[in-house]
């Protein structure tokens, strides 16, 4: 006596569901991992929920805010005794117009703070394990890479932006005891502000691209020091006509090229700033993004 067992035929949604190409279940997905919509959704939600994350935006404003302040009443301690000594009156006034500066001394502090948050966002996913759950559910990796990478560039152009008008609201006042005027509606204040914004989220997309070369948040934060802060010291040092010309093409020294109302001397046009600054941003970024692939996790 024989029998025969008929094995169930699984239907069309039954035989997909659970497969490593069917993230929602559903059998109606086409392509591995959750669509980019959803990839860039997860990376704000852990953006935003995390504490340090909170408490280090929340510093960046109150930095900007507070060293703008400390710079508007020193810049109008200097205007105001100036007043009286012509040759330092003309040194400051060939400046330019350096109460429109105060608002942005703090962004060298800035940078540093938005740097370091971008290091830590990438770096502590692979300190704390997180990272093989976050590759495992998108399992091409680069867009979670780049999902990281808006969440981080936008917050610190946000954040830096919001920060540097507060600044000038603040420095307003101040100012005005000393009878000098600081115009934040004015279209170099706002040029300025933007650019000092733009400039914060390059430094966060290099700090985002050194952790996920180094995936370590202490490695990482130490190399995006010695660039931005060591680096322009030791070249500052170091004399020569190759090391005069080398301080140029640093990212610390792109900034005031492009901010200036004019052409400085001994640094690059502004255009080339710009492309010199982008340089530092989408290489270690490429890099980053190639071994991201490749490495395990």
């Amino acid at each position: 006596m024989s029998s025969t067992t008929l094995e169930p035929t699984p239907s069309r949604r039954g035989a997909h569901a659970g497969t490593p190409h069917d993230r929602t279940g559903d059998g109606l997905s086409t392509g591995p991992g959750p669509s980019f919509p959803r990839v860039l959704n997860a990376e704000f939600i852990k953006f935003r929920t995390l504490l340090s994350t909170l408490i280090l935006l929340a510093s960046t404003i109150a930095v900007i805010v507070g060293v703008g302040a400390l710079a508007a009443w020193g810049i109008g301690q200097a205007l105001q005794s100036a007043g009286s000594d012509p040759r330092r009156s003309a040194a400051l006034a060939a400046q330019g117009d350096i109460a429109a500066s105060a608002p942005s001394a703090g962004i060298s502090f800035a940078q540093l703070i938005l740097g370091s948050l971008a290091v830590l966002i990438i770096s502590s996913e692979f300190s704390t394990g997180m990272a093989r759950s976050t590759f495992t559910a998108v399992p091409k990796r680069i867009p979670a890479f780049v999902a990281k990478l808006l969440v981080v560039v936008v917050s610190a152009f946000i954040v830096t932006a919001v920060s540097l008008y507060l600044a000038g609201l603040v420095a307003v006042p101040i100012f005005g005891q000393y009878g000098h005027t600081l115009d934040v509606s004015s279209a170099q204040y706002v040029r300025t502000l933007l650019i000092n914004s733009a400039y914060v989220s390059a430094v966060a997309a290099i700090g985002l691209a050194l952790g996920a070369l180094l995936r370590n948040s202490a490695g990482g934060i130490m190399a995006l020091v010695g660039i931005f802060f060591v680096l322009p010291i030791a070249l500052q040092i170091i004399q020569g006509d190759f090391v005069k010309e080398l301080r140029k093409y640093i990212p610390d020294n792109t900034l005031a090229p492009m901010t200036a109302a004019e052409h400085l001397p001994d640094t690059l046009e502004a255009w080339q700033a710009a492309l010199v600054l982008g340089a530092w941003v989408v290489v270690p970024l490429v890099l980053a993004g190639v071994l991201l692939k490749k490495r395990d996790v």
